[in-house]
């Protein structure tokens, strides 16, 4: 999600930054009219059409119009003024060039965006490892060391993404509710359009200083390694969990926990040796059902098939597997089967109706 300074609403819209708000609505009407879902098919139409409401539900309030222009200008505490205007005097940024206007932290990697005021506790998520154990190490059970990339808690802020001892207050935008109201009976007659607060991504609250470490989010990334102790006569698949160490939560939140994951090779089935055995799972009932109705001459060219499909799982290799990766090669041998034996029992039976007739018109 972009930050407010990332987003240039003025831009959007297409009018300039001294535009008054009548020349704003205008330009908003004529690209909510192009851009409407209703209208435009697009498939890029819903989210341009978001994107310009989040504009002018911002540039069209003259409160949170001066908020944005003075967080673009570097200057947070410009904007916070009016009888409305947060206790806090609008001082999301510290100095910082302005906060975003979004979620507290970036989703899609480990760099948390500077400046993010929103105030938005989430449990942290679970960091699944995969760990390779030999066919004795399963059996007998082993500690395995291992080393990821996961949040934990900022040391600065104590996790609480503030460093000041009132931690949260009201966002001074949607006032607590997370959403933001714009009037939209000029457009199409509709009424209010509501839309997700962008200052406090939906959550209501907001942090006055966000702590300069972890960006006002409460974790930081880091390279962790720990110890995970796998029982004795474990499987390949088997999950074994170390509590509250996966992601921090944001905010205070709880963390995740660390699940290593036993991949065992002498049980895995994969690859061409799962490949194999599906293969000459769907070959089969053709082959069964036309022997025993007397028209295996018409399938015998599927021997073929079935000679691939068990060549296949041979060349994966047979010899160091256990009683649990024949089980699973036996399950996918019979989805196989079942998945083909409907055709199966078509093909054969309209065979089989041909190869009469043929006789009886002999």
């Amino acid at each position: 999600m972009a930050t407010m300074n990332e987003k240039d609403y003025y831009a959007i819209l297409g009018v300039s930054k001294d535009a008054t708000a009548k020349e704003i609505q205008k330009a908003f009407q004529l690209k909510a009219r192009k851009l409407h879902p209703d209208i435009n098919k697009e498939p890029d139409a819903e989210e341009k059409f978001k994107e310009v409401s989040e504009a002018y539900a911002v540039l069209s309030d003259e409160q949170k119009r001066a908020r944005y222009d003075a967080m673009r200008s570097g200057n947070p505490f410009a904007g916070a003024q009016g009888p409305s205007a947060s206790p806090y005097r609008g001082g999301y940024a510290g100095g910082m060039g302005g906060f975003p206007f979004g979620f507290p932290f970036d989703g899609a990697g480990y760099g948390p965006r500077r400046g993010s005021s929103a105030f938005n506790p989430e449990t942290g998520a679970d960091v699944v490892v995969d760990v390779d154990l030999s066919a004795e190490q399963a059996k007998n059970g082993a500690r395995r060391a291992v080393k990821y990339r996961r949040y934990e808690p900022c040391t600065r802020c104590s996790g609480m993404g503030s460093v000041s001892s009132e931690h949260s207050h009201t966002c001074p935008s949607c006032g607590g509710s997370g959403a933001i109201e714009t009037d939209m009976t000029f457009l199409f007659g509709g009424g209010t359009f509501r839309i997700v607060c962008p200052e406090c991504g939906g959550s209501g609250k907001v942090i006055s200083d966000p702590c300069p470490d972890c960006a006002g989010t409460g974790r930081t990334p880091v390279v962790t390694e720990a110890v995970i102790e796998f029982p004795a006569g474990t499987h390949d698949g088997d999950l074994i969990r170390v509590s509250q160490m996966g992601h921090a939560g944001t905010n205070g939140a709880s963390g995740g926990d660390l699940v290593g994951r036993a991949r065992v090779s002498a049980e895995r089935l994969e690859g061409k040796a799962a490949i194999g055995f599906y293969i000459a799972g769907v070959v089969l009932p053709f082959l069964v059902l036309s022997a025993l109705t007397g028209v295996f001459a018409y399938f015998s060219v599927l021997v073929l098939p079935l000679i691939f499909g068990v060549v296949l799982v041979v060349s994966d290799g047979i010899t160091h597997r256990s009683g649990l990766w024949w089980k699973r090669g036996g399950t996918q041998l019979v989805n196989g089967f079942v998945n083909g034996l409907l055709f199966a029992i078509m093909s054969v039976g309209f065979t089989r109706c041909g190869a009469s007739m043929m006789t009886g018109i002999r």
